[in-house]
This record gives C-alpha cells, sequence and structure tokens, in this order.
C-alpha cells in the first residue's frame, strides 16, 4: 500500500535540503555555499527486504520484495517522487506491482524552534487490478485497487509526526465487499523517533489507522480469528535499527506488531491475518 523507503537515506537527502533553506536566511559565506547548490536534484534508491510492511501489515503475503524508486526535489521545497514495490497478486485482486506517486512542499517553520513541516499528496496504483482476480475470492471481479491521500507532516530533532486522510474509498475497501457506506475520510497518525547512537540510527514508530464508517458487515477480521467484526482504530508498532555503510548503502532491521494482526488480511480471501508479529531484513543503495 505505501512506500516504505528507507528513512536513513531518505533523511539525508531531507537534512541536506532543509540546510539549504537554513543557508537562505543567514547571508555571508552560507549564501556563498548556497549559489553553488543546483536549482534541482533528482535521487533515487533500490531496496530489497525480506517483507513489504505497510502500516504493520504485510503487502507480500510475508516474503521478500525489491523496491525502488525516484525523487526530484527543488531547493525552494518543491518535491515530486515514485516509489515501486511487488505485491501479493492475490492481495491486490491480480495486480503484483504497487506505483506510488507523490508531490508536495517541505521547509522550515518559522518561529517554531526549529520544526519542519511536509506537505502534500499521495496516490497508490495497482496496475492490472481487476483484469486478472484470484478465483473464488471475497471480491468483486473487477475492483480496481488504488487509493488517494493528503498528509501533513512536522519534525523536530528526533521527534517526528505525521497525519494522512483518505480523499478516496480506503484502498476500495468498501467498493471491493459491496459495502454501502464508502471508507473516505479514513485517517493515518505516524508518531516517529529516531536517534545515532555508536554509529548506528534506531528508530521507534507507533501507527493509528481510523477507519471510517468501519460498522459494516462486511468488514471482518481474518478467517483464522472467527471473522470478528472491525473495530474503529488498530495500531501498528515498528522498532528498528540501521548501520549506514556509507555511500548511502544503508542495512536494517526492523521489528513489527499490531494491535489486532486480523484486521487485514493477507489474500482475497480473508483467511490469515496479515499483521502477525515479525522480523524483517533489508539493504537500500541510494544514488
Amino acid at each position: 500500500m505505501k512506500k516504505t523507503m528507507n528513512a536513513s537515506v531518505l533523511g539525508l537527502a531531507h537534512r541536506v535540503f532543509g540546510g539549504v533553506l537554513l543557508a537562505a536566511s543567514l547571508g555571508g559565506a552560507m549564501q556563498a555555499a548556497l549559489a553553488e547548490e543546483p536549482e534541482s536534484k533528482v535521487t533515487g534508491n533500490m531496496s530489497i527486504a525480506s517483507d513489504y510492511r505497510f502500516r504493520g501489515f504485510t503487502q507480500t503475503n510475508y516474503g521478500p520484495a525489491m523496491q525502488g524508486g525516484l525523487d526530484w526535489e527543488h531547493r525552494n521545497g518543491l518535491y515530486l517522487g515514485n516509489w515501486n514495490s511487488n505485491v501479493a497478486q492475490d492481495l491486490y485482486n491480480g495486480a503484483t506491482l504497487e506505483m506510488d506517486f507523490y508531490g508536495g512542499l517541505k521547509g522550515e517553520w518559522h518561529g517554531l524552534f526549529g520544526t519542519t513541516y511536509d506537505v502534500g499528496a499521495i496516490y497508490y496504483g495497482y496496475p492490472k487490478s481487476g483484469t486478472n482476480p484470484p478465483q473464488n475470492s471475497l471480491l468483486l471481479n473487477n475492483t480496481a485497487y488504488n487509493n488517494t491521500e493528503v498528509y501533513l507532516g512536522l519534525s523536530n530533532g528526533p521527534l517526528s509526526l505525521k497525519v494522512n486522510v483518505a480523499t478516496s474509498d480506503y484502498f476500495k475497501m468498501a467498493s471491493s465487499l459491496s459495502a454501502p457506506l464508502s471508507t473516505k475520510g479514513t485517517t493515518y497518525v505516524d508518531l516517529g523517533y529516531t536517534q545515532q547512537f555508536l554509529g548506528l540510527v534506531f528508530g521507534a514508530h507507533v501507527g493509528v489507522l481510523g477507519l471510517k464508517n468501519y460498522k459494516q458487515t462486511q468488514f471482518v477480521q481474518a478467517s483464522e480469528l472467527g471473522t470478528q467484526p472491525l473495530t474503529p482504530t488498530v495500531n501498528d508498532y515498528k522498532l528498528s535499527i540501521g548501520k549506514d555503510f556509507g555511500d548511502n548503502a544503508v542495512v536494517t532491521a526492523n521489528y513489527f506488531s499490531t494491535s489486532k494482526r486480523g484486521y487485514f488480511q493477507t489474500d482475497a480471501y480473508g483467511l490469515r491475518s496479515a499483521g502477525k508479529s515479525g522480523l524483517t531484513l533489508g539493504f537500500t543503495k541510494g544514488f
């Protein structure tokens, strides 16, 4: 569902970019350094991961993922990007690829003690979703998955807070199950903490998904848990440790857990829980 680009690699680019914005207010030698900065730049990343987790839930049926993306940034704060990953075909109604497109504006919020902001929108697309659906699934065969969200993020030092709001039926949950009420307006709150220590980057994350119009008979947890009805919220948790080996080569280990492992399923048959606790490993190379 969502891009999970390595925070260490992208954070490096964001810190450099933030430094450019700060330099603009200083003058002197900093202004000279700013003049040498390009108006814009393009960066990229490629990753291998033992599992692709989105908001705590596997997107690859607990299997490996190949991922990569490109980002364009202007020194005035504008940015555009694309990120891609393989996904489980039975989960996205025949799609095997996720393609995310996003854009926004980021910079320093002056007067708020070094707080930076990031405001934008993201579209999650799944090519060929609905054209080759799994047989005998719970979904409508012609449902094409996608999702659009707007977001606002704030960060200060090691702390970050980001809120996403779905502007359409959340990943087509209602329409794919013939539920009468749309999940448009679903929210996701992401609270993060990162800290460098002894050459390592440690991170902690708590996320809270608030599902709009959750109380519909079509919305149930994985059948292995007895098809219990959904609750208004579900939490996910992550602890991470990473090592940057230089030249934007980063190795990470992440431990994921959720408050309700069966809130989402591994496929369209609704059998297995997608939010089981587990450890994932990954390698990311930025360029």
